[in-house]
């Protein structure tokens, strides 16, 4: 099976059937938020519940043309050091090689390379090959885009060996929610596989960043798909954004986290949904999330609970480890700046702030009372 692939309301009409006034809301949304989806996604709906979480993650909503947000909240701009080649951390090189994706997810922090006529990927790395080759400090790569299993295998493979090729580059990473979003890119290209299988090595791994947002994603094809990958020597782990409507309780997120272990995906990343434009009916309260992941994992076992609540901020990865009534505590699990790197801080609690910045000055003099322990 190849699923058809699906970029235009009419489309999407002819394949489910829409009432009038909502293929024209629909319509409105995309003239401003492209719509792309495949028959296989299409088919985990509920076309019944207006509610459905699957349907939230793909389809256009009224409500994303709500104002505010950015349309590069963690400020990817000034990390970009030539087209197609951020470098934020100092291990850690990015590659966007694509603007494509297998379905535009509605709440995408990085939107823009589906809405702008500026390109950000670019077809030709060879430059940037050239810079992670200068740059011995960087020790993983990371491709995204866009989802770079939208490539070709045959350019796929060129952009691995090249990379594999680099004696520093030990981790080479690929953001996609194919598994999620066309198994059957991965289940019917034994190409694909064979390719993986040459450069993810024992002494030097490919990672599969997989995204799977709500437990009913993991049909058991793409569990199939995700044992294939494992067979071909690439390890698969799991990151979501917290998503308000489609994950936002914590039996959701239980079965998400135990779902994803059972099939030996290691949770790794759980996201605060990023202040882009038109993501507001999708953001969480910081603190609310925070108490949802806590609420989650008390029937979880240690390996469905290994994932870290992240902020992807501006200066780095900010991790939220704790709160009481009056104060939420942070630090950098990861900084743009190194020496920031584990730095913890300190602030009054907000139940309504929905990202870091909307926090006030971290409380440096803060000093808790101690605690007695019998």
């Amino acid at each position: 099976m190849n699923p058809k692939y699906i970029t235009s309301i009419s489309e999407l009409d002819n394949l489910v059937g829409l009432a009038p006034k909502e293929r024209e809301m629909m319509e409105t949304v995309t003239d401003l938020f492209p719509f792309r989806s495949n028959e296989y996604y299409l088919s985990l709906i509920d076309w019944k519940d207006r509610h459905d979480p699957i349907r939230k993650i793909v389809i256009p909503d009224s409500r994303e043309l709500t104002t505010g947000g950015s349309a590069d909240p963690s400020c990817e701009k000034d990390y970009t050091k030539q087209p197609g080649l951020q470098h934020k951390y100092d291990q850690t090189g990015l590659l966007l090689l694509t603007d494509v994706c297998g379905g535009i997810c509605r709440f995408c922090f990085r939107k823009r390379l589906f809405m702008s006529c500026e390109r950000e990927a670019v077809k030709d790395v060879a430059d940037n090959i050239e810079y992670i080759r200068k740059h011995t400090e960087i020790t993983n790569v990371l491709l995204t885009g866009g989802d770079p299993l939208t490539l070709e295998t045959r350019r796929l493979e060129a952009i691995l060996r090249e990379l594999r090729e680099i004696p520093h580059v030990n981790i080479i990473r690929i953001g996609s929610k194919m598994l999620a979003y066309n198994p059957y890119r991965i289940i019917n290209d034994p190409d694909l596989l064979t390719t993986l299988s040459r450069y993810s090595t024992p002494e030097k791994r490919i990672y599969l960043m997989a995204h799977f947002n709500h437990p009913r994603e993991l049909t058991p094809v793409s569990i199939q798909a995700a044992e294939a990958l494992r067979h071909a020597g690439v390890v698969v782990v799991n990151q979501t954004p917290i998503l308000n409507g489609i994950n936002n309780n914590p039996e959701t997120l239980t079965a998400l986290f135990r779902k994803v272990s059972f099939a030996g995906i290691s949770p790794y990343y759980v996201f605060q949904c990023r202040p882009t434009t038109g993501n507001q009916i999708f953001q969480v309260p910081v603190e609310q999330s925070y108490e949802i992941i806590q609420k989650s994992w008390q029937t979880c076992s240690g390996l469905a609970k290994r994932a870290r609540f992240i902020m992807s901020h501006a200066t780095g990865k900010i991790e939220v480890v704790g709160k009481t009534t009056k104060h939420v505590f942070m630090r950098y699990h990861q900084a743009a700046d190194s020496v920031n790197i584990g730095k913890f801080m300190v602030f009054r609690a907000n139940p309504v702030a929905r990202w870091f910045d909307d926090y006030d000055k971290a409380l440096t003099d803060f000093e808790p009372k101690k605690m007695w322990l019998f």
